[in-house]
């Protein structure tokens, strides 16, 4: 039986900087997996958002001189619990991440669904 449901924006929260020791292609291919799980929802009929889209250029056009600077935490994490105002629900991937925990938890307090799994995620 197939079960339609609405598009849903949804954030994909998963760990950049987390395990990487700041290594840039550790963190490149963390922002690749989230990249992926987004491809795979909007695949699935919604729409996919992941906070370092539009992070990552805001930091760097605000004059960040490397991540985890003053300018990187007034961007980085405030921006994606911005989005979760506006969007439907929070997809958490990856391994151990602060700054994906607390997505999930601004998720919880918005009274927001979180997915741990995309096969979770209804179709739309």
């Amino acid at each position: 039986m197939f079960v339609h449901t609405r598009v849903m924006q949804i954030l994909v929260a998963g760990p950049l900087r987390g395990g990487t020791g700041d290594d840039p292609d550790l963190i490149h291919a963390n922002l690749e997996a989230m990249t992926s799980a987004a491809l795979e929802l909007y695949r699935r009929g919604h729409m996919p958002i992941v906070g370092e889209w539009l992070s990552l250029p805001l930091i760097e056009a605000a004059g960040s001189e490397r991540i985890g600077d003053a300018i990187y935490d007034e961007i980085q994490h405030p921006l994606g619990q911005r989005l979760l105002e506006h969007s439907d629900g929070c997809l958490r991937i990856g391994g151990e991440s602060s700054g994906a925990d607390l997505m999930v938890s601004t998720t919880q307090e918005l009274g927001k669904p979180v997915w741990f799994d995309l096969e979770a995620i209804p179709a739309a």
